[in-house]
């Protein structure tokens, strides 16, 4: 390279830094510098950032962060001078501007700005790509949306229409409708669409906002936009949900209509104002969607009892669980396989989010006065048989649902609570008696939902397991079938497509008791467990070892639930009471439950056990011999399961006979489980460990 300064400033600042051309440019003085810094970049193979830096150090100047200019700044320039000079404005202070240039010589640009703004200019150094960049965004939106389709796949004219049109002709819209806002925001909608997305999140920054989608219930970021193409998007989408793009202040909802492809999906939208913006999400629901239970994949186990529960044509079943937990797409499973057309379905909704063909759907407007309470009255008189409640939210609501159970009408309907058992406590708390809920609740269903292993990078866990998964291993006491790696296919999540973990309560005769006399949770836990209903972690571990799911998933879905289970049990440890008339199999067996670190007491005869009982019910586990004097085992069992102090207790029966018949009798009668007594003390261990684990102790 030639040291003559018959050459441009920028190479000789190149030259200093010891970058050389294989084949110099020659680029004369008098070049401007916006065309002679595409001249350098491109001779010397550096990108536009490198070179900013160099003219930076040479000029003892910053590099410009113009993503983190001040907007009270940019407006002390006109857009005019900034296009002549080629500027952009930074940050100000009371005395100081500081502005992104490519030519800290531009002494002419100095003065023009300093005369117009009455502030000392400082220069910053940035190139020019990323200056003209900037002054789009700031100055002509439209540009900047331009930029940004022009580096995306896809065309969007066709893919997405509207079907019926949306926007209010009252409100001058002319920047949201320009061509290139309109294809930008239907290319957002798309990709949410093709990526199986049920909510897409528009959320603005500070100079920029970023568009994310919710796949298989966890968002992943998708694209990034400058505020002012952000915002117009969001004007955009507004228009289609016939929301008034005028008013940024308050919260807002709408709706709209699309269709992609050959394919009509229903957009919910949401606005709130958030940053100084609005941050706006998309619910997307499939109208094209046609689920029966059947087609949930829910565990034989769990469909089986659920499908039992929709046999009532009286009473209340409530599905329970957190926001996207699949409780409604369950309930309209149901409804589908109730409306044999013989039945009158109606439901109040907030939103109707499907519609069903053969059920009558109300839609909730609070504004009109049409609430969940009022609806349900009104629906009552139009002769139901099946009533969905979209969620019983309230005091009103709960005691109209409860009416209507009790008078004949099968009433399905969500509330939220964290698991089955804890529906009795949740309509309690809405002011609900116990008798009326004893009364009136058939059974409740808690939903979660996993993410599946994606099936084309799932790895097979060999060898030995990582520090992670040896945790969970151990936490769980289930070992994992396989690793989530990520793919394409996947969107390098390693996971695609959602599993059902559900638990079905069906309220037995023992269990309306205990609701009616108010007793705890960890009472109608187990007696829901004694009736057949395995807990959500059961079902999600025998996915795990199916080899559909992760332990990992299953903490994140499960483990803070079951954390604030763990540390409500944290109370010391299980107590449980012996009762045997033989002095040596009390011994042997405190021998080894004490070394586990039980806590024991010992009854010598059944009588001797109901009078410990009576004035303490309060035990973990009951190991009961079967043939003792006076009063024998099964007379024992019998007490305990009429008493409602003891109706949950679990109970492991030990005899010295094995028979087929009798171990049906006592596990009929309500016996946990059975066992004899020539069993090895590793067996009879691990039923006592099984038996606590299954009543959640």
């Amino acid at each position: 390279m030639t040291k003559s300064t018959s050459v441009h400033w920028l190479l000789r600042i190149a030259e200093r830094a010891g970058l050389d051309a294989d084949a110099p440019a020659e680029i004369p003085p008098t070049t401007p510098v916006r065309e002679a810094w595409t001249d350098v970049t491109r001779s010397l193979g550096i990108p536009d950032k490198r070179l900013a830096e160099l003219v930076a150090d040479y000029f003892r100047l910053h590099v410009a962060d113009l993503s983190a200019a001040e907007e009270s700044a940019s407006v002390l320039v006109p857009e005019a001078m900034a296009r002549k000079h080629h500027i952009f404005p930074v940050m100000e202070s009371d005395r100081h501007l500081v502005v992104a240039t490519c030519d800290p010589t531009d002494l002419d640009a100095e003065r023009s700005i300093g005369f117009t703004t009455g502030k000392t200019v400082v220069f910053q150094v940035a190139s020019p790509s990323v200056i003209q960049e900037a002054i789009d965004g700031r100055f002509s939106p439209g540009r900047a949306v331009e930029s940004i389709l022009g580096s995306l796949d896809g065309d969007t004219d066709e893919t997405v229409k509207l079907v019926e049109e949306m926007g209010p002709e009252s409100i001058s819209v002319e920047d949201a409708e320009t061509g290139p806002v309109i294809k930008l925001t239907n290319l957002i909608i798309r990709d949410g669409i093709e990526a199986g997305a049920s909510d897409i999140h528009v959320e603005p920054g500070r100079a920029k906002g970023v568009v994310r989608l919710r796949v298989d219930g966890v968002l992943r970021s998708h694209m990034e936009l400058p505020m002012p193409a952000l915002n117009r998007v969001i004007s955009r989408i507004k228009i289609l949900s016939k929301l008034d793009i005028a008013d940024r202040l308050r919260p807002q909802d709408g709706k709209a209509r699309v269709r992609v492809g050959n394919l009509a999906y229903d957009l919910r939208v949401s606005t709130i104002p958030a940053g100084g913006g609005e941050k706006c999400v998309i619910r997307i629901l499939d109208s094209n969607a046609a689920f029966t239970l059947d087609d949930l994949g829910l565990p034989e186990v769990e469909l089986e009892r659920f499908r039992h529960l929709l046999t009532y044509r009286d009473g209340i079943v409530l599905v329970t669980g957190p926001t996207g937990s699949g409780k409604t797409t369950t309930l309209y499973g149901a409804l589908r396989e109730l409306a044999t057309g013989k039945v009158n379905i109606m439901t109040v909704e907030d939103p109707v989010e499907y519609e069903l063909p053969s059920v009558t759907q109300t839609q909730v407007e609070t504004k009109q006065g049409m609430t969940f309470a009022g609806a349900l009255r009104a629906i009552l008189r139009q002769d139901p048989d099946v009533i969905l409640v979209g969620e019983i939210r309230d005091r009103e609501t709960a005691e109209t649902a409860a009416q209507a159970a009790l008078t004949g009408h099968l009433v399905l309907a969500t509330v939220h609570a964290n698991d089955a058992v804890s529906a009795v406590a949740r309509l309690a708390d809405m002011g609900l008696q116990h008798s009326t809920i004893a009364n009136s609740l058939r059974g409740a269903l808690a939903q979660r939902l996993l993410r599946k292993v994606c099936p084309a990078c799932a790895e097979p866990v060999r060898g030995v397991l990582t520090p992670e998964e040896q945790r969970l291993a151990e936490r769980f006491e289930t070992e994992p079938v396989v690793r989530a790696v990520g793919c394409p296919e996947c969107g390098f999540s390693g996971y695609r497509g959602r599993l059902p973990v559900q638990e079905v309560m069906i309220a037995g005769p023992r269990l309306e008791q205990a609701v009616e006399l108010r007793k705890g949770h960890q009472t109608l836990q187990r007696l829901a467990i004694q009736g057949g209903m395995r807990l959500m972690q059961d079902v999600a571990l025998e996915w795990v070892t199916q080899g559909k799911a992760t332990l990992v998933e299953v903490e994140r879905v499960l483990g803070q639930m079951l954390d604030e289970e763990e540390e409500e049990q944290k109370v010391g440890p299980p107590r449980i009471l012996l009762v045997d008339d033989d002095e040596d199999a009390r011994l042997m067996m405190r021998s080894l439950l004490e070394r586990e670190g039980y806590e024991l007491e010992e009854a010598e005869d059944g009588d001797q056990a109901v009078d410990i009982l009576k004035e303490d019910p309060d035990f973990s586990l009951m190991v009961l011999d079967l043939g003792m004097p006076r009063m024998d085992g099964r007379e024992v069992l019998q007490w305990v399961r009429g008493s409602v102090d003891t109706a949950a207790l679990p109970v492991l029966v030990r005899t010295g006979v094995e028979e087929a018949e009798a171990e049906a009798e006592l596990l009929e009668a309500g016996a946990d489980d059975y066992l004899t007594k020539s069993v090895n003390a590793n067996r009879f261990l691990a039923r006592v460990r099984a038996i606590l684990r299954r009543a959640a102790l």
